[in-house]
This record gives C-alpha cells, structure tokens and sequence, in this order.
C-alpha cells in the first residue's frame, strides 16, 4: 500500500488533544491516530449505509401490519427457553 503525504491544520485544542492519545501510549505518532480516526469514520459512514439501505427496503416493501406485541413476546420466551 503506498502511502500519500497530507498537511492538515488543526487548533491548538485539536493539537493538544493528538498529543495526549499520543502521550498515552495507544498511538505511536499523529499519523497513526489520524489513520486510526479515519477507519473509525470509514466504518460509521458504511454502517449507516447500510442502514440507510435496510430502510430503504422497509419503506419499499409494502404496506405495515399491525405488530402483535403478545405474539413477539412470546416468540421471545420461546427461543429463550430453547437457549437453556
């Protein structure tokens, strides 16, 4: 994998905040947090794709029924007395 060098300007609050995860030994330089902060927002954003999708298949999928809140319940006692 190559690597590509940015330059980013931060405040010196978002400065020192780098500097104390780097100063608390889970990172070993800034590039390695801005990476790791990166792949955290690569995950959210696919995570709500995701959902965003399933939503979209809901929405889509016809009309709603009525929900039965007895029979979900006991479907859920059902599979928890399976799990025993």
């Amino acid at each position: 994998m190559s690597m590509h060098r940015k330059t980013i300007t931060l405040t010196e609050q978002q400065d020192c905040w780098v500097k104390s995860q780097i100063e608390s030994g889970q990172f070993g330089n800034d590039s390695e947090y801005i990476r790791y902060l990166i792949r955290r927002d690569q995950q959210a954003q696919e995570r709500i794709a995701v959902l965003r999708k399933a939503l979209a298949e809901g929405e889509s999928s016809g009309k709603p029924k009525a929900l039965d809140v007895s029979a979900i319940k006991a479907t859920g006692r059902q599979r928890m007395k399976a799990a025993d």
